[in-house]
C-alpha cells in the first residue's frame, strides 16, 4: 500500500496509462460490439482495461473496496463506507466505437462522500490529468504512445473571458433542456467533446461551464470531479450542492460543471421535464 498521496496519484496514473494501453490495442486491431442489460454498448477493450485497473488496484490500495462499471454491471458491487474507489475503464464508448479518439479511463478514490484523488487519462490522444483535492494540485500532462509520461503542467480554472463563455457540451446527449437552461448565460463559444474530457476542459482552464441534464453513473464522473475541485472548479448536484458520492445505484440524475461561474441548480429543470 502507498501512503503517501502524491506517490499514490503518480502510481494512479501510471495505472490508467497501461490500461490505455491495453484499450488501444483493441482500438487499433478492430472489435466488436456487444449491449449490456441496459442496451448501452460494451467492447472487449472495456473488460480488458478494468482487469487491468483492478488488478493494479490490489497491490496500490488492498481492502479498499472498488465500485468498476463492468464489475458493477455484472452484479459484483461490494459494499462500500467511507473510504472507496470509482472505475470508469472507458468511458465514452460511442466515442470508441465512432473511432474519434474522444474516451478516457477514470479512476478515483473517494473519501467521506467526496471524490479526493482522480486521473482522467485520454490514450488515444495522447493526454493525462491528475488531481489531489486535499493538496489543491491538478495537472496535465502528455502520453506518448508507448507510454512515457512527459512533464507536468499545472492547471487551474480560469477567469471568465469578458466576450462570455465557453460552453462544453456533449457529442452523444445534446438535449432542449440543455439549452434552455444555456439560454440564461452570455455564451460567446461552444466545443463538443465526448466522455470526461468535457470536466477536464473546464478544469484546465479552457472552457468554464458544462451542464448536464441526463442521468449518469458516479464512476463516469468521480476522476474527472476530483480534478476539476483541485483546480478551483466545482461539479454541481441537481440542488447546487457539490455532488456526493455512494448513493444509492451510484446514479446521478444530472449535474453542471463549473469553473469561476455561478450557475443556477438544474433541479427544476428535471423535476418538470
Amino acid at each position: 500500500m502507498i501512503a503517501d498521496r502524491a506517490a499514490l496519484l503518480e502510481a494512479l496514473a501510471h495505472t490508467c496509462v497501461q490500461a490505455g494501453a491495453a484499450i488501444m490495442r483493441v482500438y487499433d486491431a478492430g472489435f466488436t460490439v456487444a449491449h449490456k442489460a441496459d442496451a448501452s454498448p460494451v467492447t472487449e477493450a472495456d473488460a480488458l482495461g478494468e482487469a487491468v485497473i483492478l488488478a493494479a488496484l490490489a497491490d496500490l490500495l488492498p481492502g479498499v473496496p472498488v465500485v468498476a462499471e463492468e464489475e458493477h454491471a455484472a452484479g459484483r458491487i461490494p459494499e462500500v463506507a467511507d473510504r472507496f474507489l470509482l472505475v470508469d475503464p472507458l468511458d465514452g464508448t460511442k466515442e470508441f466505437i465512432r473511432r474519434n479518439g474522444e474516451f478516457t479511463v477514470n479512476v478515483a478514490l473517494v473519501e467521506d462522500g467526496s471524490p479526493t484523488l482522480g486521473v482522467v487519462h485520454a490514450p488515444a490522444l495522447g493526454r493525462l490529468w491528475a488531481g489531489d483535492v486535499t493538496r489543491a494540485i491538478a495537472w496535465s500532462a502528455a502520453v506518448q504512445a508507448e507510454g512515457t509520461m512527459g512533464a507536468q503542467e499545472m492547471i487551474a480554472v480560469r477567469e471568465v473571458p469578458p466576450a462570455g463563455l465557453t460552453v462544453v457540451a456533449s457529442r452523444s446527449h445534446g438535449s432542449d433542456d440543455t439549452e434552455r437552461y444555456l439560454a440564461g448565460f452570455q455564451v460567446a463559444e461552444r466545443v463538443s467533446r465526448g466522455s470526461s474530457l468535457k470536466i477536464c476542459l473546464v478544469a484546465a482552464g479552457e472552457a468554464d461551464l458544462y451542464p448536464r441534464l441526463a442521468p449518469t453513473c458516479e464512476w463516469d464522473i468521480a476522476a474527472g470531479d476530483a480534478v476539476l475541485r483541485a483546480a478551483g472548479g466545482r461539479l454541481l448536484a441537481p440542488d447546487g450542492a457539490p455532488m456526493q458520492y455512494g448513493k444509492p445505484r451510484f446514479f446521478n440524475p444530472g449535474f453542471v460543471v463549473v469553473g469561476r461561474v455561478e450557475a443556477p441548480p438544474i433541479g427544476p429543470m428535471l423535476t418538470t421535464r
